[in-house]
Order: C-alpha cells, then structure tokens, then sequence
C-alpha cells in the first residue's frame, strides 16, 4: 500500500450545497434632480410638467438601468426594487452556524491516464469530541473509476458543536499497475453561534416571570419558525404578548395566520416574556445546586430563502426557592366538644428566620 505524496491518480473536491442568494443591483448614480423633488412628484402631471428636463437621458427601456433617477418610469411595480431577477451562489465556503445542516457535494476525480479500480472511500466528521462517518464503501466499493471521470456524492450533517470541523476524505483504490494506493484529503471550517439567548428570572409574588432575549448574530435575516419554552414538570408556563388587548376577530385571525418574527441580521433582537407557576402537585422544586430548573428553550428559524435551523438551550435555572418551618401554638379551644359538631379553635404561628 503506498502513500507517497504527490502520485495519486485521485483527488477529491468539495464544494458545499446551499441556497443562493437574491442579487440586488444598487443605484449607480444619483441625479441631481433627486436632491430637490421627491420620488413621487412624477405622480402629478401639473407638477412635473413644470419642472426641467432630466439629466440623465438613459433608455427607460434598459432593464438593467436601475438607477434612482429612471425608477419612476416603472414597467412593472417590482422594477422599483433594483431586484434583478438573478440568484447568485456563494463565490466560498461561507459561514457554517450551530443547528444548521451541512451538505457537501463532493467528486472524486481521476486525473490520469488510465483507469483506477476498486474505490472504496470514506467520508467523516471530526470534531473536539467525536467522529461521525458519513459515507463508507467498504462493503460495496465503486468498480471503477475511468480515466478523466469521475465519482459523485452528497454527504449531510446536523451540526450540534461549536468550534473547529475537519471534514476527513479518504479513498483506498488500485492503480494502473494493479498497486493499492491510499488517499487522504481533509478539509477544515468553524462553526459559529448563530444567536445568542439572554435570560432574566423575576419573581412577583410567587408568580416567576422569565425574560428572554434572542440575538441575531449572523449576516443574514432570521425568520422565527418556534420559541418555544418547555417547562421543567413541577412548573407551567405561559407566553405574554403585547397584542392580547386586541378585538378577538384580530386575535383568531392572529393565530390562524402567525407572521414569522423577523430578527435582523447584525445584532437584531426581539424579547420574549413568560409567565410561570409552580405545579400545585408537586410539593417542593427539582433543585440543581440550590436552584431550581424552570425548563429550555427550543427554537427553530428559517433564512431568507428558508433554510431551516433549530437550536436547544441548556436548562434555565431560576431563583432558589427556600421554606420555612412555622410553629404552631393552641391558644384557646372550648370546655366541651361534641361529637359531629363544628368547633373552633383559636391557634398562633411563628415563622422560624
């Protein structure tokens, strides 16, 4: 078996499979007119009949002029937008965040003169803690590989850990001359946190009231699928909106039709409130170092063109909760007691601090 370096037939090539983007051409220049007169001074003809004649003498029938100074002169409303109808895919590997999936396609090549047989290649994660096998060939190992051809495959993986991933390719193939020869090939990203999830706990009275604030921390809007609180067994919880004080025909039509929670990219945040209460069955917490568990968030996004996510927070801890002994002292009770007969007592407590 040799792995002498630099006299492989094969190499591998990885390129990841995601969504592309909407190309927005911005305007290339700006008319002078546009610092005097608005937009919207074109929609009254006394007005613009007025006013000089345009710099700027482009055909308004150039689609791909899409400058500030022509857009009034709109053959369909969407013109307006200097969208330009194409989809553009990343030019790198782009960013790779926590709760996303990753797809790989990924081509072994033959780049010599003669065929290479019996392929059996591999494809795995590594992380800091593990190692995930993605694609193994061991037991049904490609035939052939014909010189100048080629071997395609799709690999995906859930991505759960943040930090450093080296995506490991090998391929175990005989060559020209009958010798086994094996390839390794590996290919390095980070993941990062696509959001981030500040929480405060209050208490009001033995009601608990927990505060969430959810951070965008990627370069690309976030659509809220689900924020949802799953509360530990002992607690129950409810969502508080600022909307309740609606009509009920706008609330049944609110919760018919729920609008998707936009959080900006950059550093957008949006806040979510809930109302918790202890189980009236349980009798005291699950407690974890003197603090009780209030429950984790699950949460689910979708990109702009709907490439989903979903992350779980770690358990929230709240305030400790701590009972007091309270001693009770008979004060007063009647002479005389009677069978089936209500009577009172008179009685006194301490509290013990």
């Amino acid at each position: 078996m040799s792995t002498t370096p630099g006299t492989h037939s094969l190499a591998f090539r990885v390129m990841r499979l995601c969504r592309p983007s909407i190309h927005v051409e911005p305007p290339l220049r700006l008319d002078p007119m546009d610092l005097f007169v608005g937009e919207d001074i074109f929609d009254d003809p006394i007005a613009s009949s007025n006013l000089p004649p345009l710099i700027s003498t482009t055909d308004s029938s150039n689609s791909s002029d899409l400058t500030f100074s022509s857009r009034f002169l709109l053959h369909h409303p969407s013109d307006s937008i200097g969208l330009s109808g194409l989809l553009v895919l990343p030019q790198a590997f782009g960013a790779i965040y926590l709760g996303e999936t990753f797809c790989s396609y990924i081509s072994i090549n033959n780049s010599s003169n003669f065929e290479v047989r019996d392929v059996v290649i591999k494809a795995e994660i590594q992380t800091e803690r593990q190692r995930i096998l993605l694609l193994d060939t061991s037991k049904s190992a490609v035939e052939s590989i014909r010189a100048g051809g080629r071997y395609d495959f799709i690999v995906e993986h859930d991505v759960k850990e943040l930090g450093a991933h080296t995506l490991v390719c090998t391929a175990l193939y005989s060559d020209g001359d009958g010798e086994r020869k094996y390839l390794p090939q590996f290919f390095k990203f980070i993941v990062s946190n696509p959001l981030s999830v500040r929480t405060k706990v209050r208490v009001v009275k033995e009601i608990t009231f927990l505060e969430a604030c959810i951070e965008n921390h990627t370069k690309s809007n976030l659509y809220m699928d689900q924020v949802e609180f799953e509360p530990s067994p002992n607690w129950s919880a409810t969502m508080l909106k600022a909307d309740e004080h609606l009509s009920d025909n706008s609330s049944q039509s609110r919760q018919i039709f729920k609008p998707p929670v936009l959080i900006k990219s950059g550093g957008g945040i949006h806040n979510y409130l809930y109302q918790l209460r202890m189980s009236a069955t349980d009798s005291a917490p699950v407690k974890v170092q003197g603090s009780n568990i209030l429950g984790k968030f699950q949460i689910t996004w979708r990109t702009n063109l709907g490439e989903p996510g979903r992350l779980q927070t770690q358990q929230i801890l709240g305030t400790p909760i701590t009972s007091k002994d309270i001693e009770l002292h008979v004060v007063e009770i009647p002479p005389v007691i009677r069978v089936n007969k209500p009577f009172s007592v008179s009685m006194v407590y301490f509290i013990a601090f």
